[in-house]
């Protein structure tokens, strides 16, 4: 006979008093309970090329299964700074100032964990991933927000400026940006090295869909101008590049002085990563074309669900890098984008993420965000239905 689990006998005050389900394991389980097309979690729904699998299995069975060094295997951290110098003429030195992480969140963790003290304040653009602020709550830190306001999520710089205080310990900036799907200029990158100097802020720069670059734009990497390399942890993730999402690797990059404290808060959070997978990305990133085509191949991607979307009576928003298209659904329907989002899962059967929970305070914008990172079937599907809205 069965006996239910007793209850804890004590109240637990909550770090996270406010923090629940995410919306994007909401959206999830609400497309699979409806049957319907997931275009809301950030996935894609193919596999990669079964050569990197093989890769895997060769280094397992070779009996390369054991713990890496807690930095990475230095192999990648080879090929990771040869390619980082080759796309933004930045050289890091794979021993002391690159690092392999359990994905990009963990990596920007343990950034806010070694820098961030109660009392100090760290600057986030919202509509923001949804790691960023409990890891700054976390660890006792304050957030403050940044807006990009819709509908071109463009940063106001003069805004961030007033923002920044003596207690302001970090920046946290993402480009490509996820939601928005918008990137940054090399103006901006430069505006901020202008923000920066002369204080003791560090910036740590979501860059995990570097690769993922639309219309011929470059990505501007936080690497690529050395006043900024100086002073910011940058990070990307393998799972955006290589579709293995799932596997959850990523790297960051920083100087020597933060990767020292960065190490001493990794070694207790994750200590190190799977053996086999670090070095089949190792072979498997010495073919730059892997990495340098993943844009155009997001392009078409793009551009097919966008043509397919002209049929229905939803307004796609700019989309300059990711894999998300956020869709304006203006004049349409009075309800909240979280309400719509249900709505269009349940009599529709297309998922997607409403941009709401990316705040603190939503400013009620009429957009969602869909994920196109599925093959070409789905989207085409996609666009049939929601034509019906």
């Amino acid at each position: 006979m069965l006996t239910a689990m007793p209850r804890f006998p004590a109240a637990i005050a909550s770090r996270l008093p406010n923090v629940g389900t995410t919306i994007f394991t909401v959206m999830s389980r609400l497309a699979a309970e409806q049957g319907a097309l997931n275009l809301s979690q950030g996935f894609p729904d193919y596999s990669a090329p079964p050569l990197l699998y093989d890769l895997v299995s060769k280094h397992m069975r070779a009996g390369e299964n054991q713990y890496a060094p807690m930095a990475g295997v230095l192999s990648l951290r080879e090929a990771i700074a040869e390619k980082v110098e080759a796309l933004y003429g930045a050289r890091y030195d794979p021993e002391h100032e690159i690092t392999v992480t359990a994905g990009g969140t963990q990596a920007i963790y343990t950034a806010v964990t070694c820098l961030v003290r109660p009392g100090d304040e760290v600057i986030l653009f919202e509509p923001a991933y949804d790691s960023y602020a409990p890891s700054i709550v976390l660890n006792g830190g304050t957030v403050v927000r940044a807006r990009l306001e819709f509908p071109d999520y463009r940063p106001d710089w003069e805004a961030v400026r007033r923002l920044v205080t003596p207690r302001t310990r970090a920046i946290i900036v993402n480009t490509p940006h996820n939601p928005s799907g918008t990137t940054w200029t090399e103006t901006d990158l430069r505006t901020l090295a202008r923000l920066v100097d002369g204080t003791d802020i560090v910036v740590i720069a979501d860059e995990v869909y570097e690769h993922i670059v639309f219309d011929g734009l470059r990505h501007e990497s936080c690497a690529r101008l050395p006043e900024l390399a100086a002073r910011s942890f940058v990070i990307s993730s393998f799972g955006k590049t290589y579709h293995v999402t799932g596997w959850k690797v990523g790297y960051v990059l920083a100087p020597r002085e933060l990767m020292t404290e960065f190490r001493k808060a990794h070694q207790f959070i994750v200590f190190t990563v799977n053996t086999p997978v670090q070095l089949a990305f190792a072979e498997y990133l010495r073919d730059a074309s892997r990495y340098l085509e993943l844009g155009a191949f997001y392009q078409r991607k793009r551009d097919l669900f966008r043509s397919g979307l002209a049929a229905s009576r939803l307004r796609p928003l700019p989309c300059t890098g990711t894999y998300f298209q956020l869709v304006s659904y203006a004049g349409l329907t009075d309800e909240t984008d979280v309400a719509f989002a249900e709505r269009l899962t349940r009599e529709i059967g297309v998922a997607s993420i409403p941009v709401a929970p990316f705040y603190e305070e939503p400013p009620g914008d009429p957009v969602l965000r869909f994920c196109f990172a599925k093959n070409d079937d789905t989207l085409l599907r996609a666009c049939e239905r929601l034509a019906r809205v």
